[in-house]
């Protein structure tokens, strides 16, 4: 067993790809938080373009 002292424990980069991702989330969090209502209006725009019988579903 390797002992560790504080100058390899500064040099370690074990976690760091848990800490990455954990940022990356609360980023995309707080973007998908400010945008909120620009996102649900294209969503809701995508879904009632998709689902009228009239555009998509009724050209197959």
């Amino acid at each position: 067993m390797r002992k560790l002292n504080k100058h390899s424990l500064i040099q370690s980069s074990r976690g760091m790809g848990t800490v990455e991702v954990v940022i990356i989330i609360a980023i995309l969090v707080a973007l998908a938080l400010a945008f909120r209502s620009a996102l649900t209006g294209y969503a809701s725009s995508v879904m009632h373009y998709v689902f009228d019988e009239g555009k998509v579903i009724g050209q197959l």
